[in-house]
């Protein structure tokens, strides 16, 4: 079930120290001026999208943070073999687990990829523990898409093909900003971002691997054993961990 949104703004509130109203009749007057609710996360608001005044001046900021991509597993063999509806069924589970995760840890939910989803933790909305939450995000959205995926099989005429979700973590220094000259884009770039891509590329179905940076911030959460992955777009061997 997807999180109520907050009735002001987390990241206004935290970053500028400004009440902005995202419910009820406080919030008419801010609408009118298009200020509402963020599609990236409903708990902050499109004063947010905007990134503030820093980031709007000097177009792009350095931040720490945890990424997060989650692929769709069995997507694209089922576009060959099942009727649109059940495709945007499919989709729609997997949005919905994934979004209503990422936001009740505080993270936004920055872009949808096809049969993915980019996910950035610890901006707007500040947390030290941010690596904690993406990985307790993570787990909830395997948790939530796994109790549902049979009957979401049968449902969609899956057959053979297994449906799942693969997940992959990173956490570190990256810039986040709007980039582009003819679209801009709020997004954030760079070596984690690369890293987080690749590690879930590399995931099974069901299975969330992380960096050893987030294994080393997640204070014993991550208990496995880490085995090197040579990634597309890395020279040396990066060590995952299965979370």
């Amino acid at each position: 079930m997807t999180p109520e949104p907050a009735s002001v703004c987390l990241g206004c509130w935290q970053n500028l120290h400004m009440p902005i109203p995202l419910r009820g009749p406080l919030s008419a007057p801010f609408r009118l001026f298009g200020i509402k609710p963020s599609r990236m996360n409903p708990n902050t608001c499109t004063i947010c999208e905007m990134a503030f005044s820093k980031i709007m001046k000097a177009r792009a900021v350095t931040i720490d943070a945890t990424i997060m991509f989650a692929d769709l597993r069995g997507y694209t063999a089922l576009t060959q073999t099942i009727a649109q509806n059940g495709l945007t069924q499919l989709l729609d589970a997997f949005y919905d687990d994934c979004a209503a995760a990422i936001w009740r840890y505080d993270g936004i939910l920055n872009k949808t990829i096809g049969d993915a989803v980019f996910a950035i933790f610890n901006f707007p909305v500040r947390r030290e523990d941010h690596a904690v939450q993406a990985l307790q995000a993570a787990r909830e959205i395997q948790q939530s898409f796994g109790r549902r995926r049979a009957e979401l099989a049968r449902s969609i005429g899956a057959g053979d093909v297994e449906i799942g979700i693969g997940i992959g973590i990173d956490s570190g220094e990256t810039n986040f900003g709007e980039f582009g000259q003819s679209h801009r884009d709020l997004t954030a770039v760079g070596t984690v971002v690369n890293r987080a891509a690749r590690a879930q590329a590399v995931a099974r179905s069901g299975e969330i691997l992380v960096t050893k940076a987030v294994h080393d911030r997640t204070r014993g959460m991550v208990t496995a054993d880490g085995s090197d992955h040579l990634l597309k777009g890395f020279d040396q061997p990066v060590t995952l961990f299965p979370a």
